[in-house]
């Protein structure tokens, strides 16, 4: 069974800077991150397949960068100049199967999904 552990969230200022970890037991081909706010549905925020590809979300990109080594089995999310609205519970997901890169940011394309990790933006 495939075991994702998210680490990194916290509380960080508005403009400030984050940076998301996601071990995986068993390594994927493809992978993302997703986020949730409080009463608002889940986001796709940014994913990545086995040759590198990645596609992110225009609310997150150019600020945002997903990356994976696979040498240590971890996914991780660099996240520069938070904002308000990029508070919320982030979650890592993966899959063995390759992911079409239109759909990386799709969630009913993967099958195993982390815990979560809240992350909360101030002023």
């Amino acid at each position: 069974q495939v075991q994702l552990v998210e680490s990194g969230g916290g509380s960080v200022q508005a403009g400030g800077s984050l940076r998301l970890s996601c071990a995986y037991t068993n390594r994927p081909y493809s992978a993302a991150w997703f986020r949730q706010a409080p009463g608002k549905e889940r986001e796709g925020v940014a994913g990545i397949n086995g040759d590198g590809r990645t596609e992110y979300a225009d609310s997150v990109r150019g600020r945002f960068t997903i990356s994976r080594d696979n040498t240590k089995n971890s996914l991780y999310l660099q996240m520069n100049n938070l904002q308000f609205e990029d508070a919320g519970v982030y979650y890592c997901a993966t899959s063995r199967w390759e992911v079409p890169h239109a759909d990386l940011r799709r969630a009913d394309q993967y099958t195993n999904w982390g815990q979560g990790t809240q992350v909360t933006v101030s002023s």
